[in-house]
């Protein structure tokens, strides 16, 4: 009896702390996400019903830069140079990049905002920087980036770049080289 009271302790002590840890892990999931990854994730009603109040009518300005690697032959730039954007609400600026190349290439592109105090007030909602893109030789393709500069950006903040590096991304483009360099070589002979 000892013994079996002592596993059901046990269990229910796991239990208990496996519950108190499922309800850590929303802050805790909300601090990566903020602090590592710097998305900003959305915040609760009352909260929503205070920025609503505030006026919107403060407008900075958006920068858009972009360059490629010296690895990567694509070229790479914002469709415009800048933007007036209304803080609080959302904005499309669109990039193009084209492989000047004669195969099939891999790029990531990598994300900066300046200065860097207002990296954490500028949210990327939809951006090609999300994934691995790849262009086929001597393709072009506009790249979309959806953003909302917070209300909160500092007030002595009044224009904020957004910059893209585009780098190439060998293991993936290995992998697209692979099965063409195979099919080039032929099927290997069966040995007799």
């Amino acid at each position: 009896m000892n013994r079996a009271g002592l596993g059901i302790g046990k269990l229910v002590g796991v239990a208990v702390l496996a519950f108190g840890f499922s309800f850590a892990l929303v802050p805790l999931y909300r601090i990566a996400c903020e602090k590592v990854f710097g998305i900003r994730l959305e915040r609760g009603p009352a909260e929503d019903e205070a920025r609503a109040a505030a006026p919107a009518s403060r407008t900075v300005t958006v920068l858009f830069d972009g360059a490629v690697n010296s690895k990567l032959p694509w070229e790479f730039e914002p469709r415009q140079a800048s933007m007036q954007v209304r803080v609080g609400e959302p904005y499309e600026a669109v990039y193009y990049a084209r492989n000047v190349s004669d195969r099939a290439i891999v790029g990531n592109a990598v994300p900066s905002v300046a200065p860097a105090r207002a990296s954490a007030y500028f949210s990327k909602t939809e951006c090609f920087c999300f994934t691995a893109q790849t262009l086929r030789p001597g393709e072009g393709r506009e790249m979309p980036v959806r953003f909302i500069v917070d209300r909160d950006l500092p007030a002595d903040v009044h224009t904020v770049t957004l910059s893209y590096t585009f780098f190439k991304n060998e293991a993936q483009t290995a992998q697209l080289a692979a099965p063409a360099e195979r099919a080039a070589a032929g099927a290997p002979h069966a040995a007799p």
